[in-house]
């Protein structure tokens, strides 16, 4: 999997990191129980801080995606990934009000704003 990170952007690069790996996770080319390079690696590979990335890792170790052990290093979670519960629900509607709300100013219909939603999807997961 290839990491494309935007140097020049306002989001920043550890969540960048975070999305792209989740992402990966989600459209299959990263596999359960794959392993993800070392953290000194991966900022090698990337040309970051490997604070940074020490710091996504970190996110995604909380949230299930990952696992870090003493021999293996870091894994895509072997075991599969966590179910959609309560905090998720609740951390997605949190993200998502405030786009769409943005989406609804800029007079982009239910319709438009669906067709964006299912798009994105079938690039993820086709």
């Amino acid at each position: 999997m290839i990491i494309e990170l935007d140097m020049e952007s306002d989001l920043p690069i550890y969540t960048q990191l975070t999305n792209q790996i989740i992402e990966g996770i989600a459209s299959g080319k990263l596999q359960p129980g794959e392993a993800l390079p070392s953290v000194r690696s991966m900022a090698q590979d990337i040309g970051i801080n490997l604070h940074t990335v020490n710091k996504a890792y970190n996110l995604l170790k909380q949230d299930h995606y990952i696992h870090v052990h003493r021999q293996k290093g870091v894994v895509v979670n072997p075991d599969g990934m966590p179910q959609v519960d309560g905090d998720f629900a609740a951390r997605q509607l949190k993200q998502l009000r405030p786009i769409i709300a943005e989406a609804i100013l800029r007079g982009m219909t239910r319709d438009e704003l669906e067709v964006i939603v299912n798009d994105i999807y079938k690039d993820i997961k086709p």
